[in-house]
């Protein structure tokens, strides 16, 4: 067998490995490190890639924004934002047809402002506004749907852990990645809001209403956000205006956090261990999956498959439209059996090759910026689509009186909606590109 015969065998492989329930970060490891022997054919090369891999990997000053971010997120659990969001957002929204789900959405994405995770703006939120949803009539299936739908919005909402990922993979500006996110990320939250107000006209009786909430109640709620737009402020205003860098931000972002939290008496000895506990877990998750793709890439690297796979397709004569599309569409049933990140990490070494060869009318970093915000927004999909959406596993782990099938049912509503916006946002590369032009 060639070379490109063995890295295309991998694929196969590593799917067994993972549909055999072998942690996917361990499963990139193993057949990274076995096809680096195999092709070398000395356990020496296999053995150096391990020291200098593990080094270059755990070295990179890019990589220490993940856990700035993921406990920036702990902490403003912490310092009661979730709530208040939520609150400011229901007051001003409660009242109508299906608005305590809009203020969830709402909620969600002013909460993925301050949290990198969409997990984490997934089971936060949930424990919130989850509550309200029961309290006022809402359905089961409807409502575990609309938090599993609305916790996507952490990861595209500035700061995304996963576009800080993107943004190693594809050596690409951190900052313009989540500049560019901005106008989809609002896109988004719109969205969800208008698949709401459908779904609860289609199924009238799957929403309550409430009482309108004074309005003098209604601003009081609003001035208890302002926590999280400070936070937000320093941190993304701070990055654009060049005070910091995007780590340095982080660092900043989790430091006010911890001391609003602190302020509000979440923060004490015991939660403060928790919080370091539950970001240094999910942060080791991360590292060993990148540390994984590391070497899977790299023994890919050697096979030649993503360069090949790249003159392959450009000697194709297919339109760069085409081609795009058919690989939006292997996202979307990656999607189906993977989580997010690990799509990421698997797919974009081999695929961001492919798209950088093809002409779409974009410079070269316009077009790695505008892919790698459409690839979100699929993966993003991929989070609530079913069988195996981990959104939709962790709303119903806090919901056990919802069948699964219910929220199935509903969520394909918000399915649909992301379809659309995916469509318009890669007819329309300008609405992605809007901002990084206005200020690039």
């Amino acid at each position: 067998m060639s070379n490109f015969e063995i890295g295309l065998t991998s694929f196969p492989v590593l799917l067994i490995l993972i549909f055999l329930r072998i942690p996917i970060g361990l499963a990139m490891f193993l057949v990274g490190l076995g096809g680096l022997y195999y092709l070398t054919g000395s356990p020496n090369i296999a053995l150096a890639k391990l020291k200098t891999e593990t080094y270059s990997t755990f070295s990179s000053y890019s990589l220490s924004i993940v856990p700035m971010f993921l406990l920036m997120g702990h902490f403003a659990t912490l310092g009661g934002m979730s709530q208040a969001l939520f609150k400011a957002a229901e007051s001003f929204l409660g009242h109508r047809r299906g608005g305590v789900a809009m203020a969830a959405v709402g909620a969600c994405a002013g909460f993925g402002s301050i949290c990198g995770s969409s997990l984490a703006t997934a089971a936060t939120m949930s424990q919130v506004a989850l509550p309200e949803l029961r309290r006022y009539g809402y359905s089961g299936g409807f409502s575990t749907a609309t938090l599993a739908a609305g916790g996507t919005l952490g990861i595209l909402i500035p700061p995304s852990v996963i576009l800080v990922i993107y943004a190693i993979l594809t050596e690409q500006n951190i900052a313009k990645l989540f500049l560019a996110a901005f106008v989809p990320g609002l896109l988004a939250a719109v969205g969800y809001m208008i698949t709401i107000s459908i779904y609860v006209r289609i199924h009238p009786n799957a929403a309550g209403v409430r009482e309108p909430m004074p309005m003098i109640e209604r601003f009081k709620a609003l001035s208890e956000v302002w926590p999280v737009l400070l936070v937000f402020i320093t941190v993304v205003g701070g990055i654009y205006m060049g005070i910091f860098t995007p780590t340095e931000g982080a660092a900043v972002g989790a430091a006010g956090t911890g001391l609003i939290a602190l302020l509000n008496g979440g923060l004490t000895k015991v939660t403060l261990v928790e919080s370091f506990m539950a970001t240094a877990r999910a942060s080791a998750m991360i590292f060993f999956i990148v540390l994984g793709a590391g070497f899977y890439n790299g023994f890919l690297a050697m096979s030649q498959v993503p360069q090949q796979l790249s003159v392959y397709v450009s000697e194709l004569g297919y339109s760069p439209w085409i081609i795009l599309m058919i690989i939006l569409t292997l996202y979307l049933v990656f999607g189906c059996v993977m989580d997010s990140l690990s799509m990421i990490l698997l797919t974009i070494p081999i695929f961001f090759p492919i798209i950088s060869t093809l002409d779409f009318g974009l410079t070269l970093e316009e077009t790695a910026i505008w892919f790698g915000i459409i690839v979100l927004i699929v993966v993003e999909v991929g989070l609530i689509t079913p069988p195996v959406g981990m959104n939709l596993f962790v709303i119903n782990s806090m919901d056990r009186m919802t069948p699964m099938v219910e929220t199935y049912k509903a969520v394909m509503y918000f399915v649909a909606s992301d379809v659309v916006r995916v469509v318009l946002l890669v007819a329309f590369p300008g609405i992605t590109l809007f901002l990084l032009r206005l200020f690039g």
